[in-house]
């Protein structure tokens, strides 16, 4: 068969660029899901408790999938049609084999597409006890085509139907999570594809730039595409860039706000670290005594401050020990002060020196022993706890507030006391604000990265650019091969990429051949 010399192009650049993703298949889907639920087929109908498990006023059972509406009028008595979409009925649940009443309680159907699966859908809203909760379960597992649910199984077939990007599953799991309001609001934010969308937009353009690109190399020569095309490529690319550095400078806020900000007490023996984790936990978590060195390993619990999840953790009193389970705990406490987001160095107040004007330098000399690195000391990573206020009269607090407010270079340093709780509220206002700062805020700034792959494939993403730039001028076959090999990083975020869209831009953008 004679092709056009006007088509041999586009049938090179089609055969090129799906030779190049032939082991993903046309449109290969990339999910974290890569358990048992892997290898389902779309004929297998799937049920599940949906709701919390333990005794509850209501329980939910969700059922999805082809079989779901034989399920519906089995256990619910319809003989005829189906009850109205999204329509809650109230029917007496009966089991499909003995004909037995197993509970009362609502029905709603589903029908495909437009639930959260995609498929038919059902869900039986029942009451919350054990025994009503097993004996629906085991009702429905008799319905022939039916079987339990895998873990993730519902939002996985929710995702492979397109109803949710993988970003929006992730921030659909970090809400099922989520434990204070911060993190609430940053998983909502997520689910609801904010993040999905600026990934999307991004891969959009790259898409665009890779089409070009092939483009120019096919058909350059004929003189088919016109002037500045990469010219363009080239402005989009360096945009490209500069969005996602500056996405990535983004100190790690929405990972920790998801996992939460990481705090570590440090300082020396009888300090009153343990003390002051006890304070902020409201509980003895801590064992606290007059004998140095009693905590030797690192106590950790999980708080709300304010709003936002921090993992306060106490940690062995830094000094020289001969004791070898000491020495240990010490080498503990230093390790997690280098990984720690925020550190606070309790100090003995009644330990300052007696001259008030040489505190400032007596605390730079204990920062400077506690804190790892210059980089530490120059960071907003630390706070200065002065306890045992209640030891020092009031003409002291006065002079020593004075003298450590003139002192250049120190964090902020709050004076209390975990015996009488004085100043307390004071230091809780600091210690809220500087991890705010720590996470930013999950509505007013712009997305954030939540999770560790995000950073990774993106940082894939910008090396794989570079490399665009650095064969622009000397081989734009390798040159297109960055612009592919970023598109395919970007894709493993959002979960999509396929060769056939390269195509249609390709078509869409350039009117080859007419």
């Amino acid at each position: 068969m004679m092709i056009p010399s006007a088509c041999k192009g586009i049938w090179r650049a089609a055969v090129q660029t799906l030779r190049t993703s032939r082991s993903s298949g046309p449109c290969r889907v990339l999910s974290t899901f890569d358990g048992p639920a892997a290898g389902l087929t779309d004929a297998e109908t799937i049920f599940a408790l949906s709701s919390g498990h333990g005794r509850c006023g209501v329980a939910v059972v969700r059922v999805s999938g082809p079989a779901s509406a034989t399920a519906l009028k089995c256990m619910a008595g319809l003989t005829h049609s189906l009850p109205p979409p999204r329509t809650a009925l109230l029917r007496s649940i009966t089991d499909p084999q003995s004909k037995e009443v197993l509970d009362r309680g609502l029905i709603l159907w589903f029908p495909a597409p437009h639930s959260f699966t995609g498929e038919d859908s059902v869900e039986f809203h029942i009451h919350g006890g054990p025994a009503v909760i097993t004996a629906v379960l085991q009702a429905l597992g008799s319905v022939p085509g039916m079987r339990p649910a895998e873990a993730g199984e519902f939002t996985r077939r929710a995702f492979q139907a397109g109803k949710l990007g993988l970003t929006e599953v992730e921030g659909l799991g970090d809400l099922i999570h989520a434990e204070t309001e911060a993190q609430r609001r940053q998983a909502l934010r997520q689910m609801s594809g904010e993040l999905g969308r600026l990934y999307q937009d991004w891969s959009h353009r790259l898409k665009r730039c890779l089409a070009h690109v092939e483009a120019f190399i096919d058909f350059s020569e004929d003189e088919l595409i016109e002037d500045g095309v990469l010219n363009q490529v080239d402005r989009s690319v360096c945009d490209l860039q500069a969005e996602m550095e500056r996405h990535l400078k983004d100190e790690r806020r929405g990972e920790r706000l998801r996992s939460g900000v990481q705090v570590v007490i440090a300082g020396a023996t009888n300090a009153g670290k343990s003390s002051l984790l006890n304070t902020l936990c409201q509980r003895p978590a801590a064992i606290v005594s007059s004998i140095a060195g009693t905590t030797r390993d690192v106590v950790e619990t999980a708080l709300d401050i304010g709003g936002f999840p921090v993992m306060l953790s106490d940690t062995a009193g830094l000094r020289d020990s001969p004791d070898l389970v000491e020495r240990e705990g010490v080498r503990r406490a230093r390790e997690r002060v280098e990984q720690a987001d925020l550190t606070l160095l309790v100090i003995d107040s009644s330990h300052l020196p007696a001259d008030a004007r040489k505190s400032a330098a007596f605390l730079q000399e204990n920062l400077e022993a506690v804190l790892p690195t210059q980089e530490h000391l120059e960071s907003d990573r630390c706070l200065l706890v002065l306890n045992k206020a209640d030891l020092l009269s009031e003409d002291q607090r006065k002079v020593l507030d004075l003298e450590l407010r003139r002192a250049p270079g120190l964090p902020p340093v709050s004076l209390i006391s975990c015996h009488s709780h004085e100043g307390l509220q004071d230091f809780l206002t600091v210690l809220h604000s500087r991890v705010k700062t720590l996470c930013g805020d999950p509505l007013s700034d712009a997305p954030t990265l939540t999770q560790a792959r995000h950073r990774a494939h993106l940082q894939q993403c910008y090396t794989a650019l570079a490399q665009y730039q650095r064969f622009r001028d000397t081989d734009l076959a390798l040159a297109a091969e960055g612009v592919r090999l970023a598109l395919t990083s970007l894709g493993r975020i959002t979960g999509r990429v396929g060769a056939e869209e390269i195509l249609d831009i390709i078509f869409k953008d350039f009117c080859i051949g007419k």
